[in-house]
């Protein structure tokens, strides 16, 4: 098998195994609703990230009733607060 077969092969077998534990967790709408608890208003962005340590997160903009445009970040595994 040529040398590139190979290391493509193994390229789609690593992202075969670490896609699903990387994209697990927290969904769009959860986090969204959960960052509504922390901000009331109404959600404006939903965006997913990195954070500065490398893991996962959710970064959710929200307007409040004041007229203020909260960010919240939400750990895209856990759905702890960032």
């Amino acid at each position: 098998m040529p040398r590139i077969a190979v290391s493509s092969l193994a390229f789609l077998l690593a992202l075969v195994f670490l896609l699903p534990a990387a994209w697990a967790g927290v969904s769009r709408d959860e986090a969204a609703s959960l960052a509504q608890r922390k901000a009331p208003g109404r959600v404006l962005a939903v965006e997913r990230g990195l954070h500065v340590d490398n893991s996962v997160v959710w970064r959710i903009q929200v307007l409040t009733a004041a007229g203020e445009v909260r960010l919240v970040v939400i750990d895209a595994e856990t759905g702890r607060l960032r």
